[in-house]
């Protein structure tokens, strides 16, 4: 037998990694069809890439793979998400004007990526940052301006102190800056902003067309938050600059007769003027000292506190007068601003009311008797109304339902139908962005820069650090700002705050199909020849943000004839993330970041490819160890040696030789499918052990069979693949191969074990035929145990689940 050929990773992924660059596989011929598979484009960090962010590109790429070699021309792009607050708060940190330090951490990672062995169409790249790209972007924010979705308004917003800037309801998490982690204040100021409520219907009802995770479409159907129910006039006692009431949103119309207090929040449009002369002082404190406080702070604390403002509401059912306070507890952005007090079947409400003393009257009950409210309040979601004047006796389910109507029909209300989802805050105090394209006109007031001027252009600046005053660092160049309107001639200003982050990735899945267009976003023809995308991969925390953003822009785009699609992404797959020691999440400041750098120069891009997807499930947090890459590497040098061995050899298939093959393909394809891929690579281990076993006594196994395994084991280790495929004899590349087919008949086994249990305790098994009936095998099984000494006592009954195993109870 020729002397065995050592596998040198490093020779072989140099030599097909230049061989991809002069032979592309996988190139369109306008025959196959199309399947596009997307990665979330990464911001360009400063730090690179760590073996948690190869996770995704690894999944990305495995999938593309196998797509191209199940027939499909793959459409798998990269770009880069890099305006925002992440590149400009490193550039700061690093003392780098932002469009330096960008373009360099866009090369590094670049560089890195590649390392993958990818089968990225590079000619499709993107950058958020081009003028080129952004164009479009702004040309997106005309549409809605024009289209009436993109408006302006000043009112308090979420505000970071550290990035100094405002923050969308999106990017505050438990209070604080999703970027930065400082407490999030409020800061009221002039914003752009964007009418997704427009879409809220469309967006909640169309993710029943997605195949999506489940948790998934949960967050986005909670952050949507539709619900049903009625707006209620409360009429002032005493009128107040010529409003005579205060309207409440409810879903509980049925508990209207237990309602003894209103609250309104301190940012209530009324709050102050509601407050008499003698409680105008307190008010005024109260309400300043809730606006340093994060909404989630507010909802988290234990402690209620509110003030009396004086006045009073009347209640539409019971006709008697209640008081009105301001606290903190009620949110401005939900409903109207002002809720009513339920104390008895509210416990935030019974809490309230047994501070300040109001009264807690029970409304429902579970059987139509009194229920005491004294401890604690009565929450149950449905009973029989009581101490409800004509609604006595009636289901509260029924008058929750029905009761809407019946408040219209009264004239104390309306239908409503609310949701939580509040308007896209558009407008960021930050430099690193694309501007937005609105000149501010003292005779027309805001008009749209005109179409044919686009891009305009963010202007160079030495100074781009945030002001702190809820002004862009834009406003200090007044050479830029100063400028002609486009509609009148007359003087004008250029809107001064840039885009969110958010902006440039909520399209950039369009652009890369037709990146060179310079007359349209994207032509018609490809929008419906190459989209949308079938499959996008990336991490969970996007499930509302840029999910949700991306979602309403289609729609948008959609609306106006751009695409004609409705949603972006028909598949999502989220995967885990990778961490340190202790499932600690890997980042720089805590010292616990892997490069994948070293790993791939001791055990080849392919082996770090396969450990990537070893570890655990795809779409589970795993946690790192460089050890286990050991065993990876041991596989594929056993998987090399056993190819050599079968070349040498050249045996003829065996029955045996070629059953297992069909198992392999089947079992392997159908782990596939599943997104099983940590089973794929144990699987192609545990075949690879059985056909060693086979070729020890064979000498070898079939060159059928090696080929069918280096097409199926290609996606995962393409350079082993390709060196194996030519030295096969392949001609071309192993991925314009096709994927393999199975007979599921050759795959069945002629014969299955049974473990034969006696009262549910396995005591021996038994080999019966794959068609063994159920008599045969309980009569083998009783035999082998009997064999054993293992059957003893008198039988109560036999139970036999087919193919599966054998249970005899004895006494």
């Amino acid at each position: 037998m020729a002397e065995k050929i050592r596998y040198n990773h490093a020779a072989v992924e140099q030599k097909w990694t230049q061989k991809w660059q002069e032979n592309p596989i996988n190139v369109e011929d306008g025959i196959k069809p199309k399947y596009y598979c997307l990665d979330m484009f990464p911001y360009p960090s400063g730090s690179g890439l760590h073996v948690g962010h190869w996770r995704g590109y690894v999944i990305s790429d495995v999938w593309s793979r196998y797509q191209i070699l199940k027939g499909h021309y793959v459409i798998h792009p990269m770009g880069w998400d890099a305006f925002g607050l992440p590149a400009e708060n490193y550039a700061i940190k690093n003392g780098i004007h932002p469009s330096i330090s960008t373009e360099a951490n866009v090369n590094n990672i670049r560089r890195q990526i590649k390392q993958i062995a990818a089968v990225y169409d590079w000619d499709m790249e993107v950058n958020t940052t081009d003028p080129d790209y952004y164009k479009w972007t702004q040309w997106i924010f005309v549409q809605m301006f024009k289209h009436g979705l993109a408006y302006e308004k000043e009112f308090p917003i979420n505000w970071c102190p550290s990035c100094k800037t405002g923050l969308a309801n999106e990017e505050v998490r438990e209070g604080v800056c999703e970027r930065c982690g400082s407490p999030v204040t409020k800061k009221n100021l002039r914003q752009w902003m964007l009418k997704i409520t427009a879409y809220a219907d469309r967006l909640l009802d169309d993710l029943q067309t997605l195949d999506w995770p489940e948790k998934v479409i949960k967050m986005q159907t909670e952050w949507i938050g539709r619900s049903y129910g009625a707006e209620v006039d409360f009429k002032l006692q005493n009128p107040i600059d010529g409003q005579d009431k205060i309207t409440v949103y409810t879903t509980r119309p049925d508990t209207l007769y237990g309602t003894t207090f209103m609250v309104v929040a301190p940012e209530y449009e009324l709050a102050l003027k509601l407050a008499t002369p003698e409680n105008k002082e307190a008010v005024e404190k109260y309400i300043y000292e809730a606006s340093m406080k994060s909404n989630v702070d507010r909802m988290q604390d234990k402690v209620k506190t509110g003030v009396p403002t004086g006045s009073y509401v009347i209640n539409p059912l019971t006709k008697k007068p209640i008081p009105v306070w301001v606290a903190d507890y009620v949110l401005a952005d939900y409903g109207t601003g002002a809720v009513m007090g339920v104390p008895a079947h509210d416990q935030r409400d019974w809490e309230f009311a047994k501070k300040f003393g109001f009264d807690i009257i029970p409304v429902i009950s579970p059987d139509g008797n009194d229920v005491d409210v004294s401890e604690h309040s009565y929450e149950a979601p449905q009973g029989i109304l009581i101490n409800s004047g004509d609604w006595n006796g009636k289901s509260s389910a029924d008058m929750k339902k029905n009761g809407p109507q019946i408040i219209e029909d009264m004239g104390y209300g309306r239908k409503k139908v609310q949701y939580k989802l509040r308007d896209w805050v558009f407008s960021r105090q930050r430099y690193w962005g694309e501007p937005i394209p609105i000149v501010h006109c003292p005779k027309c007031g805001n008009v749209a820069v005109p179409e044919d001027q686009l891009p305009l252009r963010l202007p160079e600046v030495e100074s781009y650090q945030p002001t702190g005053t809820g002004e862009s660092p834009l406003a200090a160049i007044d050479e830029w700002v100063n400028c002609k309107c486009p509609q009148c001639g007359a003087d004008a200003k250029r809107e001064t705050n840039t885009m969110p982050q958010w902006a440039g990735s909520s399209w950039y899945f369009l652009r890369y199909v037709d990146k060179n267009n310079d007359k349209e976003l994207i032509s018609k023809e490809k929008a419906a020849k190459y989209l949308p995308v079938d499959m996008y991969i990336g991490g969970v925390e996007h499930a509302v943000l840029h999910l949700l953003y991306s979602r309403f822009w289609t729609k948008f785009l959609y609306d106006i004839d751009v695409v004609p699609f409705k949603e972006p992404f028909t598949k999502l797959f989220n995967q885990g993330m990778i961490t340190g020691k202790n499932g600690i999440k890997m980042s720089k400041s805590k010292g616990n970041v892997v490069s994948p750098d070293d790993l791939v120069r001791d055990y080849g891009c392919d082996a770090l490819r396969l450990y990537e997807l070893f570890v655990g499930p795809p779409e589970l947090d795993a946690e790192w160890d460089d050890r286990g890459i050991d065993g990876v590497a041991r596989f594929l040098n056993r998987f090399w040696n056993l190819v050599q061995d079968s070349i040498a050899a050249n045996v003829k298939a065996t029955p045996e030789m070629i059953k297992l093959r069909h198992k392999l393909v089947q079992d392997i394809e159908s782990r596939f499918e599943q997104f099983s891929l940590n089973t794929v690579i144990a699987g192609f281990m545990e075949y690879n052990n059985k056909f060693m076993e086979i070729a020890k006594r064979e000498g070898g196994i079939d060159l059928e069979t090696v080929k069918t395994m280096t097409v199926l084991l290609a996606p995962f280790a393409p350079h082993m693949g390709e060196e194996v495929w030519e030295l096969l004899g392949g001609t071309d590349s192993v991925f314009h191969a096709q994927w393999p087919e199975f007979d599921e008949n050759a795959a069945k086994d002629d014969e299955i074990e049974i473990p034969v249990q006696i009262n549910g305790k396995t005591k021996v098994t038994v080999s019966v035929s794959a068609t063994a009936s159920k008599d045969d095998v309980i009569a083998k099984g009783k035999d082998a145990l009997t064999a054993a000494g293992k059957l003893n006592g008198n039988i109560i009954k036999e139970i036999y689940v087919p193919g599966k195993i054998l249970n005899i109870v004895v006494k």
